[in-house]
């Protein structure tokens, strides 16, 4: 297989997703139900709007990163049907649905990280629903389909974090075949694989401290509300890339924007 036709690595996983979600539905409804990986938008994906469910899918261990999974209402609805065996209809569609949908996509993804063993080593995936789309910029999207029918099968939208796509194409890069005999290892053989990925833009969250409120705390705030932290102010600001410790430091400002002067880096193993 050429560089021109090899699958991304993106949509590999994606794969692997699809024939997960497959198994798990075929499974409930008693019969096969194919699901694909798409490189491109279904004609029938509609554009994203307020109503449409979104999920976090946070991998950690031997393949670390997020995905962002973006559904519309009716694939909700028609997903959570499938997984409660109710019959096809166009109902509203309800908070029981969105936490059924939920539900069936953590059964698949105990499924994909059975399979990302074999090549990943243990992998833990860790879905939660979110209210929007995330912060970071995706990397690339993908789309899983299920369903033979195009224009009724539900189609999910996967965004990939750029920490997750740079994994995965460095891991990629390190597992491909030569097409020809092998070539004599060169001593910047490992800077040439990074130099696949230093490209690759990451976006990284300053957290200055967190703070749990309660629901009526979060509904009784208004303009001047003050909201303390969990952090003294002589305390370092942490630097998080897809939620992971990079760096610890003291806000500055520079040329009337913030910066972060870094005065520790957090060890490779600080999170795990």
């Amino acid at each position: 297989m050429t560089e021109s036709t090899k699958p991304r690595p993106e949509t590999e996983l994606v794969r692997i997703w699809a024939q997960s979600c497959s198994n798990v539905l075929g499974q409930i409804l008693g019969s096969e139900l194919p699901c694909a990986a798409l490189d491109e938008s279904p004609a029938t994906s509609p554009s994203a709007v307020e109503s449409d469910q979104w999920i976090l899918c946070a991998a950690s261990g031997g393949l670390r990163g997020e995905m962002s999974l973006r559904i519309p209402a009716s694939g909700t609805l028609r997903l959570a049907q499938m997984f409660m065996s109710e019959p096809a209809s166009n109902a509203e569609v309800t908070s029981e649905h969105r936490e059924a949908t939920l539900e069936l996509l953590r059964q698949v993804a105990g499924l994909v990280s059975t399979a990302l063993k074999a090549r990943w080593d243990e992998v833990q995936l860790r879905l939660d629903a979110a209210t929007a789309a995330p912060t970071w910029k995706a990397a690339c999207t993908a789309w899983l389909m299920a369903g033979a029918d195009p224009a009724n099968a539900p189609v999910i939208e996967i965004h990939f974090s750029p920490a997750l796509a740079a994994a995965l194409r460095q891991e990629n890069a390190g597992t491909a075949q030569p097409a020809g005999p092998p070539a004599p290892v060169e001593a910047d053989a490992g800077r040439d694989k990074l130099d696949l990925l230093l490209g690759v833009e990451l976006g990284v969250t300053l957290r200055l401290g967190s703070r749990q409120l309660l629901l009526r705390e979060i509904l009784d705030l208004n303009p001047g509300s003050v909201i303390p932290l969990d952090r003294q102010v002589q305390d370092p600001v942490e630097m998080l890339l897809d939620g992971r410790l990079l760096a610890r430091g003291e806000l500055v400002v520079m040329d009337g924007n913030y910066g972060l002067r870094v005065t520790e880096v957090a060890p490779a193993s600080a999170d795990r």
